[in-house]
């Protein structure tokens, strides 16, 4: 049978192959700009090949994470702003990496839908590249699934798949004391978690995405759009200078899940809900879900996007290290003996 016959049998059948090679052609300018030292291929093989040592490892320890981007995706597929959800995916990989004290290398990405557009498939992983060179790794492939009959139209997921390493005997978290400092870095608004409670809230609200924000400028769907940061760089220099025991990248849980992460089983955070300004969406969400700010924080960020544990001699020095990477410091607590998260503050 011949390849044009083929090809027109499987477009009947709801797949367009000439979309698939054309996004590819499409992303190959994107994924170019994120190559580092230790790729040894680029896209198109059955693998990607890295070398650690090439990236400056002796003894490397690898550490893989994955992640998605969870029901923020129906906001930008209803408002058709995709390019945010792309940095979103890797962001949620990369910064668990770097939690446990590792350097992200690579990275890719899983795009399933039942009709591939290569316009919008390109432009969200065009925003995957931008994550992934604001994070310092490579996006070395991926998958991109067409399958009629498995998605509304317009519809698709994402998962992301993310590689790092660091060097035998280093990793995080290190045993903490009580005492030790409790740095927070500013989140740039609901990152990508409870997002299924934002929706039920703002659609209880009578508000679309196209409604001007209650808490802020532009229309609540741009808003809530704002991407997922990258703490990678700022996160691996504090690391590198000394004195950090252990980091919580803030998602699903909020800070009552996500800070004993950090800590073990002999030790609790104490952390004073009053040590930063909340932003206004997170204000928003407690008055219009009548949630108290204990409730808050076991399910959002609530302005806090990751946590630092160091040791109380360095905190200034690291706080001043973190806000000349360009982060937003706040000194929110300390370890205490315990387990859990005590929260204290005028309405904690």
């Amino acid at each position: 049978m011949s390849e044009r016959k083929t090809g027109a049998r499987y477009a009947e059948a709801g797949v367009d192959v000439e979309a698939g090679y054309d996004l590819v052609r499409r992303i190959g300018p994107a994924a170019a700009r994120t190559e580092r030292p230790g790729v040894l291929s680029g896209l198109g093989g059955f693998g990607a090949l890295f070398d650690p040592k090439a990236a400056g490892y002796a003894d490397p320890i690898l550490v893989a994470a994955t992640d998605g981007v969870g029901t923020k995706l129906r906001i930008a597929i209803d408002t058709g702003e995709l390019g945010g959800v792309g940095i979103d995916l890797v962001a949620m990989c990369v910064n668990d990496l770097v939690c446990q004290g590792a350097e992200p290398l690579f990275f890719l990405d899983y795009f399933a839908t039942g009709r591939l557009d290569p316009a919008h498939a390109a432009e969200v992983i065009e925003g995957i590249a931008e994550g992934c060179a604001r994070a310092g790794c490579a996006l070395v492939g991926g998958e991109t699934a067409e399958m009629p009959g498995m998605y509304a139209p317009g519809d698709f997921d994402l998962a992301g798949f993310a590689v790092g390493a660091m060097e035998r005997g280093r990793g995080l978290p290190l045993e903490p004391a009580a005492g030790d400092v409790l740095l927070g870095l500013a989140s740039d608004g609901v990152h990508s978690n409870g997002f299924s409670l934002v929706r039920k809230l703002a659609a209880e609200a009578g508000l679309d995405w196209s409604s001007p924000s209650p808490f802020g400028e532009g229309t609540l769907g741009a808003a809530l759009l704002a991407p997922t940061r990258i703490y990678v760089r700022p996160a691996l220099a504090a690391i590198r200078a000394g004195g950090v025991k252990g980091i919580a990248h803030i998602t699903g849980g909020g800070l009552v899940e996500n800070v004993p992460r950090a800590l073990g089983p002999a030790h609790a955070a104490e952390i004073d809900l009053d040590a930063w300004e909340w932003p206004g969406v997170f204000t928003w969400l407690a008055r219009q879900g009548g949630l108290s700010r204990r409730e808050m924080a076991e399910i959002f960020n609530c302005g806090i996007g990751m946590v630092l544990v160091v040791e109380p001699a360095r905190a200034d020095v690291l706080a001043a290290l973190l806000e000349g990477q360009g982060e937003r410091v706040h000194r929110i607590g300390r370890v205490v003996e315990g387990q859990g998260v005590r929260f204290t503050g005028g309405a904690a």
